[in-house]
């Protein structure tokens, strides 16, 4: 049995779909990161950064593992799915992972900061992130162009590059021009185990049409910046 700590983020999601894809029995634990529990005690002991998502392996002597990649490593080779077994083929998979924690995730998620949550319009900031993130996604575009799914099979870089790239209207970024990523999005949407990671804990909505639920959104964002 998975302990999963979480919140409805999207590297939450990319927990909470890997484990449905896996098909592994899992308890959730909601950490409200609005009302700070991620830096309570008992919760820094699972992850001394203070950051969701974390989870404890009941079956492993009650391991536990933080950072959302190395979670879905773990996962993927406990399991030995989602990830493909020769060197070369967990390489690949492991670059494109690699790809979203380092690129896709940190540029989005500035660009979420200085788009929606900064207080300041900072033009300069805005464009920046908004730039990059959008040449991180014409490379997965090219990439995708290749074959169905990053890395061969269906894979955990698919799922973590999936939980962002879905809320790119977030951040204020087209996929307008991009047909092989708009095409992997719509195919991943469709997987039932997809649908299912997304309410866990709860579904999360950025609705843009909905004024009021985008500034709720926002102001719960500021919160959790200036812890």
């Amino acid at each position: 049995m998975i302990d999963l700590y979480t919140w409805a983020t999207p590297n939450g999601y990319k927990i909470s779909v890997t484990l449905e894809e896996l098909g592994l029995p899992y308890t959730v634990h909601p950490i409200d990161i609005g009302k700070g529990v991620q830096k309570q005690p008992d919760f820094l002991k699972l992850n001394p950064n203070g950051r969701i998502p974390a989870i404890v392996d009941r079956e492993e002597g009650d391991f536990p593992i933080f950072e959302s990649g190395a979670i879905m490593l773990y996962l993927a080779e406990k399991t030995g799915k989602l990830m493909p077994t020769d060197r070369k083929g967990r390489s690949r998979v492991t670059q494109w992972l690699m790809f979203q924690m380092a690129g896709v995730g940190p540029m989005q998620g500035q660009a979420n900061v200085f788009f929606r949550y900064f207080p300041e319009k900072l033009q300069p900031a805005i464009d920046r992130y908004q730039n990059e993130t959008r040449r991180l996604y014409t490379v997965l575009d090219t990439q995708l162009a290749r074959g169905e799914y990053l890395a061969g099979d269906y894979s955990i870089a698919d799922i973590a590059n999936w939980a962002w790239v879905r809320v790119h209207a977030w951040a204020g970024v087209s996929v307008e021009g991009l047909p092989n990523l708009q095409r992997w999005l719509a195919a991943i949407e469709q997987r039932p185990a997809a649908r299912k990671g997304l309410t866990v804990p709860h579904e999360s909505k950025l609705d843009l049409t909905n004024p009021t639920q985008a500034a709720q959104t926002v102001q719960s964002a500021q919160s959790i910046l200036q812890r």
